[in-house]
């Protein structure tokens, strides 16, 4: 059977309940494999795994409790290796790494900032920073709303406007947040965000980080910012591939459930 992994810790970490339950229905009971002195937390797992909201609570309860007694490198929802033995195997081959990273991240959490403009509030601020866009709809309404190529060259002006003002924003979020944080980590660009980063953050001065987001949203008030934390350093377990090899990754622990 496959074998579902939660999270690699040291082989020291406190033993977690013996009736702790993980993913599936009925849940798989949680067990560890050691191997290097590295101990990786894991369960059967289930056949047709999908990131329903029972298993991706499930999947954060383990990591959570896990964490309570010790620094843990969570895997993403869904990791799955053939078996037990490419588990441990990874461990023994990669232990300096894991071990590694287990001392950077020892005492440290992740928030996920998102930034997206606030339409009407940036739509006003690029009109006030740009004259030759203040032309050009004095001149369509002086126009009568102005022809198809007035209108048409209005719409570029204010498309290439609002791009320049959402990297110029983008740039400037990161630049009051991440004197706040150990380390960044960007994300994939997507539709509709202009900034999407992960940062790791003491516990001890996480409202430290908390105080600058909200600096970040006095000084940008047209731009809106979203945080989720905190949150297991997913997004800094690596750099290199995420995941023990073998393994096959579904959604992210925090992507919305079914």
């Amino acid at each position: 059977m496959s074998t579902y992994v939660y999270g690699i810790t040291s082989a020291s970490h406190p033993s977690l309940p013996e009736d702790m339950g993980g993913v599936g229905d009925p849940p798989r009971p949680v067990r560890v494999l050691k191997a290097a002195g590295l101990a990786a937390i894991v369960s059967d797992a289930p056949e047709g795994l999908r990131p329903k909201r029972r298993d991706l609570l499930a999947h954060q309860t383990v990591l959570t409790e896990a964490e309570g007694a010790g620094c843990v490198l969570p895997m993403r929802f869904g990791s799955v290796a053939p078996d037990d033995d490419t588990v441990t195997g990874v461990l023994g081959e990669r232990a300096e790494h894991y071990q590694e990273r287990l001392r950077a991240l020892d005492g440290k959490v992740e928030y996920n900032v998102k930034g997206s403009h606030l339409e009407d509030a940036v739509l006003h601020r690029v009109m006030a920073e740009n004259p030759e866009l203040r032309a050009q709809v004095e001149a369509n309404r002086q126009a009568g709303g102005g022809g198809y190529d007035d209108k048409i060259r209005l719409g570029e002006l204010v498309a290439n406007a609002v791009k320049a003002r959402e990297a110029a924003d983008a740039a400037e979020v990161l630049r009051v947040l991440e004197p706040a944080a150990a380390a960044l980590s960007e994300g994939p660009e997507s539709t509709g965000w202009l900034v999407n980063a992960s940062f790791l953050v003491d516990r001890a001065t996480a409202e430290e980080f908390l105080a600058a987001v909200e600096q970040a949203r006095k000084d940008l008030p047209h731009v809106e910012l979203r945080v989720n934390g905190p949150l297991p350093p997913y997004s800094f377990v690596e750099p290199g591939p995420a995941q023990p090899a073998g393994t096959t990754v579904g959604a992210d622990a925090d992507a919305g459930a079914e």
